[in-house]
């Protein structure tokens, strides 16, 4: 005895929009819905009649295979104006960190050129 195959057969948004009220079953046989693997056609039938009941023919357009994600959820983006003042925010601490590096170099050579006027003159550091 051989089984029939099972297909996940995918239906196009605009397919699952019944627009004359037949019947489940009357609506199965018309365009030819075969069982798949979360149940009959009947039950198929239902459940795209639930989500459009519930969202509208938006609802169609989501993708619903697959386990739902778990993860972190998405960042919303910013508001326009705290955007702005994160990047005058980020500008003003690269200017600060350019000034301290420029500074710290300055103490470095004048504490070389200390070091070197010392061993000239023969003094010892401190």
């Amino acid at each position: 005895m051989s089984r029939k195959k099972r297909f996940n057969t995918k239906y196009s948004p605009e397919f699952k929009l019944r627009e004359n009220r037949l019947s489940y079953s009357e609506t199965a046989r018309k365009y030819g819905l075969v069982k798949n693997s979360m149940g009959g056609a009947m039950e198929t039938l239902h459940r795209w009649e639930r989500i459009y009941l519930e969202e509208g023919a938006a609802g169609f357009m989501t993708e619903r295979r697959g386990r739902k994600s778990t993860g972190r959820p998405r960042k919303q983006p910013l508001d326009k104006s705290v955007e702005e003042d994160l990047i005058a925010e980020n500008q003003r601490l690269k200017e600060r960190i350019q000034y301290l590096e420029a500074e710290n170099e300055y103490i470095k050579k004048l504490s070389a050129l200390v070091y070197a006027e010392e061993q000239k003159s023969g003094k010892k550091r401190k």
